[in-house]
């Protein structure tokens, strides 16, 4: 059963869904895009519950704990339940979606499709 609980990291990573893919988690840490404790971990390193880590990805640079040990991928809502999210609060709202920055009615260019009522009055326009 010991040999079971070595789980190497960049498994671990795309386990629990921050990398679409496994070589995407290696490639990460092959450019030093995951820290464990300040310093760069390598794809091989054995991951333990408890640890923490850095990882920046595409979209979010994540602070994660370690809660669980997961062996293959899993559905999303499984997948959480196994690391803790410690990431602060400044860096989640860079992420939220700006789409309306105003409230003046209008659309941002290339954000949705226009409404019935916008389609008419360019259909009129066009006329």
């Amino acid at each position: 059963m010991a040999e079971k609980e070595k789980l190497r990291l960049d498994k671990y990573l795309w386990a629990i869904r921050l990398f679409k893919t496994r070589s995407l988690a290696s490639e990460a840490c092959t450019n030093n895009k995951v820290k464990n404790k300040g310093i760069n971990a390598k794809a091989a390193k054995p991951v333990s519950i408890g640890e923490q880590y850095e990882v920046k990805t595409e979209t979010k640079k994540w602070l994660i704990e370690v809660t669980g040990l997961l062996h293959n991928r899993v559905q999303y809502a499984e997948a959480i339940k196994n690391y803790s999210d410690l990431t602060p609060e400044e860096e989640s709202e860079k992420l939220k979606p700006t789409a309306f920055v105003f409230q003046t009615g209008k659309r941002q260019s290339k954000q949705g499709r226009p409404t019935k009522k916008q389609k008419r009055d360019l259909e009129d326009f066009m006329e």
